[in-house]
């Protein structure tokens, strides 16, 4: 089946300004906060992986997201084995990296050490389920994944993360798998990477160009994801290189405004893809959730609207909202945090 990302991929290659909007869902949260990953049921009691692969299951159903990215083990039961994909507009991509400052265990300190790179899984492990494969076997499974970088100003570690990262794209492009790129706001405390908090968005922007003013447009990210650091961040890389698509990430669940907003605003100064994991897992309904954002995203209703309209459906449903409606309506800042 025709998938709407490579619609909208194709769309935005003739005008970035095209009023398209690519929406993820990054269901991939056992990469990085274990048993904890798929969150907790109305009663308090945690939820496991197969909740958690029942809700992609319910999402890629629904047909509203664009991309669902998930773990390399998720890919396997879901794209692999059952193959919900091949009949479904809603495209499949998997964590290709699980850099050290996403090892979010408990009792363990590493999301505050300088990131280290490492991968778990391997591009022949996530198009085709294992390491020997043919050039046939490689069309089964997932041809996009997610690969993320941090830098932190500490010259050694971002020199290690920039080789890692090399090796990845020259792998990918012998074997044709695509890839989006995150870019990590420095994981380590102010007084190691010696950055002001206004400076970090130009920081972040200045690797992101350099970097890829080396890249030829086969090596090159579909696109990028970012944490949302304002409008003038988005708007500067998206002036410096209309040819880059930038999208955000949904940062932690905060309020349901929050989200809202954050879509909204981002794609009002030239965002065209956002990537929401925890503010979804953390919704009282996942379905409507995304289907609220879909509307904003596609700009049918405002952010404020929206959280309006989710609430209705929640009482429709019969479901007890985690706050009231005004307090759903306030906004709080979570674009730092994972």
């Amino acid at each position: 089946m025709e998938k709407s990302l490579d619609e909208k991929l194709a769309t935005l290659a003739e005008n970035p300004a095209a009023n398209c909007f690519i929406l993820a869902d990054a269901k991939d949260p056992d990469m990085a906060r274990g048993i904890a990953s798929a969150g907790k049921n109305a009663d308090g009691t945690r939820r496991s992986v197969t909740d958690l692969r029942d809700q992609i299951r319910e999402i890629v159903n629904q047909g509203l997201v664009d991309i669902m990215l998930m773990s390399a083990s998720t890919s396997e039961v879901l794209a692999l084995e059952e193959k919900i994909f091949d009949t479904s507009p809603v495209t499949p991509a998997v964590r290709a990296n699980d850099t050290t400052d996403i090892h979010i265990v408990r009792g363990g300190c590493y999301p505050t050490a300088p990131a280290r790179p490492f991968m778990s899984t391997t591009i022949d492990h996530i198009q085709a389920g294992k390491t020997a494969c043919s050039p046939a076997e490689r069309l089964r499974g997932p041809n996009l994944g997610l690969y993320s970088v941090t830098f932190n100003n500490i010259p050694e570690r971002d020199l290690e993360t920039l080789e890692a990262y090399k090796a990845f794209r020259i792998e990918a492009e012998s074997k044709g798998f695509r890839h989006f790129l995150e870019v990590f706001a420095p994981n380590v405390p102010a007084e190691l990477h010696h950055l002001s908090p206004e400076v970090i968005p130009a920081f972040m922007n200045d690797h992101i160009v350099r970097m890829l003013a080396g890249l030829p447009k086969s090596s090159r990210p579909c696109f990028l994801k970012l944490p949302y650091l304002g409008p003038r961040a988005i708007e500067e890389l998206c002036t410096y290189d209309p040819t880059i698509i930038v999208g955000v990430l949904g940062g932690s669940a905060g309020t349901t405004h929050d989200a809202f907003h954050l879509l909204e605003d981002a794609k009002k100064h030239g965002a065209r893809v956002a990537l929401f994991g925890r503010k979804i897992i953390a919704a009282e309904h996942q379905l409507s959730f995304v289907a609220h954002l879909r509307q904003v995203a596609d700009g049918a209703l405002t952010a404020l609207d929206a959280v309006r309209s989710y609430h209705g459906d929640l009482a429709k449903l019969n479901i007890r909202p985690h706050r009231s409606l005004q307090d759903d309506l306030t906004l709080t800042s979570t674009q730092f945090a994972y």
